[in-house]
């Protein structure tokens, strides 16, 4: 049987944000999907860490689940924080500074 999820226990409720810790310095990622179409990755971001400028062949939909960060996208800043989301449209610059811990779902969506 080939499963598309991942990392995840079938038919348990949990909090997503419990899912991901990231410690002093790091950057910390766990898989739950991925795949031609639809990659969904949960993040957890220790205060200042951050990813650089870079593109992405798909759009790609942030999910805040727990803190605020600063997301740039095409040299504009847009600070979300908790229970938030924006788009980060497919071939557009973007980057991401945690303002403080931060934890995040990530969902691309490929052609």
């Amino acid at each position: 049987m080939n499963k598309v999820v991942k990392n995840i226990t079938p038919s348990e409720v949990m909090e997503l944000k419990d899912l991901v810790n990231a410690n002093p310095g790091e950057v910390v990622s766990k898989i739950i999907v991925q795949n031609d179409k639809v990659s969904m990755t949960l993040f957890a971001f220790a205060q200042g860490e951050e990813i650089g400028a870079h593109t992405s062949k798909g759009d790609a939909l942030v999910t805040v689940l727990e803190g605020s960060a600063i997301i740039t996208i095409d040299n504009v800043e847009h600070t979300v924080s908790t229970n938030q989301s924006i788009l980060m449209p497919a071939d557009i610059l973007h980057a991401l500074y945690a303002k403080e811990p931060f934890k995040m779902q990530l969902t691309q969506m490929f052609e």
